[in-house]
């Protein structure tokens, strides 16, 4: 087991702090960390894609458990899957396509851990159709404060705590997950444009339920008529039968394609109201009016941007914050308003899409609720943009919405609350489970999770 004292921050690399980071490479040496965290306790961490300060611990202990990354048993009838948290979702790919199984949910990149994925109850394209990454998770085995390792099945108040729990509950070793059967590794998917928000709105609620996935980057800088248009993503794994001939020798081959990485040294201000503009621009127009059917391997459908490695780069040394709200089924005009404000702030965003949420599920602090989300970057040195955010917190927190916390890094303590109604049943559980605070993180200092 290795250990160094280094700064650490999100993916959105906003106030970084400095703590120890332990690489537990056993089970054993990882409760013999938690056994000697501080006073200042220690917080998992997986693959650092948590945007915000959720796996940063200052002046504590960060455990990296990326070296847990053993696949134990695949069950290839039943579709199950027993692994370590540390495997990542593209390891879990590569294992399991070639088997004819996908994981049931995953977000715009697939470099994040099983334990990362339970963590923050992950959610993907699928929301409407399959939930949260959650929901397919049959048991996880947890090492919890007082050393013990529990085996915590669904539906138990342990379970849901850790669910969206953020690693607070205690450290996952390893889960036992449901899988989703698939004949080929290509996507049949449809693309269209939409005029406006409305037009957006309309179209989702229309036709979403005939597909498995879906997503709409939308544009936050058009105004005017134009305010809120979008392209519109839409897909499922293709059957064999798509396929051309060429394609059915090898219908279950994971292929990935790789980009230089964005160098380390980024002009700020590259991406400016006028930039983003123009590349917004040109996504509109160079998208298609209506295709439909085209094949696309799952990398570039699900995760473009894991192919240019430290992407994140290209924010600048100021990194860049991303804000990701939801709010229910009839709070539209909540949406429309939200959407009209940052249009009007005219924040340089784009990364910008918006899903339609299903079913909640029954995490205490997993985020995704029935309703519209919308996942915006913003360069973090925008001026105003602290005061900016703070007037969204309060025009989704009363609109009964909410924001990911696996994304944040700014939020008020005061709204939480509002946001999620299980909020004292969690703290009071990690009061009992965790007297001492083993488990502690700059994101639960923050907000007094």
């Amino acid at each position: 087991m290795s250990a160094d004292t280094v700064p650490v921050t999100g993916w959105g690399r906003t106030a970084p702090t400095v703590a120890r980071v332990i690489r537990p490479r056993t089970f054993q040496e990882a409760a013999d960390a938690v056994r000697d965290c501080g006073v200042r306790g220690g917080i998992p961490r997986g693959l650092g894609r948590a945007y915000g300060d959720a796996a940063q611990n200052a002046g504590g202990d960060v455990l990296d458990m990326t070296a847990l990354d053993r696949v134990h048993a695949i069950d290839v009838d039943g579709g199950t899957v027993l692994c370590d948290a540390g495997v990542s979702l593209h390891r879990l790919m590569e294992v399991l396509l070639p088997l004819g199984w996908f994981v049931p949910v995953t977000p715009g990149t697939r470099y994040v851990t099983v334990g990362g994925a339970i963590g923050a109850d992950i959610h993907g394209k699928n929301h409407h159709v399959s939930g949260s990454f959650a929901r397919h998770v049959l048991s996880f085995e947890l090492l919890t404060a007082d050393g013990r390792v529990r085996t915590v099945d669904r539906g138990t108040p342990l379970f849901d705590a850790t669910a969206g729990g953020m690693g607070l509950t205690g450290v996952i070793l390893t889960a036992t997950v449901r899988l989703q059967p698939v004949e080929t590794s290509l996507m049949s998917v449809d693309t269209e444009r939409a005029d406006d928000l409305d037009d957006l709105m309309a179209r989702l609620t229309a036709t979403d339920h005939r597909y498995r996935y879906s997503v709409a980057w939308i544009d936050l800088l058009a105004r005017g008529a134009a305010t809120g248009r979008a392209v519109l993503t839409r897909g499922d794994h293709a059957p064999l039968d798509a396929l051309p001939d060429r394609a059915r020798r090898e219908p279950l081959a994971f292929r990935t394609s790789r980009l230089p990485a964005a160098p380390d040294l980024v002009p700020e201000g590259l991406l400016s109201r006028t930039s983003v503009g123009l590349f917004n621009e040109l996504w509109y127009r160079r998208a298609p009016r209506l295709r439909r059917g085209e094949l696309q391997r799952i990398s570039a459908f699900f995760h473009p941007l894991d192919g240019v490695p430290h992407w994140n780069r290209i924010y600048g040394r100021g990194g860049f914050v991303q804000y990701q709200f939801v709010v229910g089924h009839g709070q539209e005009d909540a949406l429309r308003r939200v959407v009209g404000r940052i249009s009007a702030q005219r924040c340089p965003s784009f990364l910008a899409v918006l899903k339609r949420f299903g079913e909640a599920d029954p995490g205490w602090l997993s985020f995704p609720v029935p309703g519209w989300t919308l996942a915006l970057d913003i360069p973090a040195g925008l001026p105003g943009l602290g005061t900016f955010l703070d007037g969204l917190d309060e025009e989704v927190a009363k609109a009964g919405g909410r924001v990911y916390l696996a994304k944040d890094s700014r939020l008020r303590p005061e709204l939480l609350a509002a946001m999620y109604p299980r909020l004292d049943d969690f703290r009071a559980l990690r009061a009992e489970l965790d007297p001492r605070g083993v488990f502690t993180s700059d994101l639960s200092r923050r907000l007094t999770l």
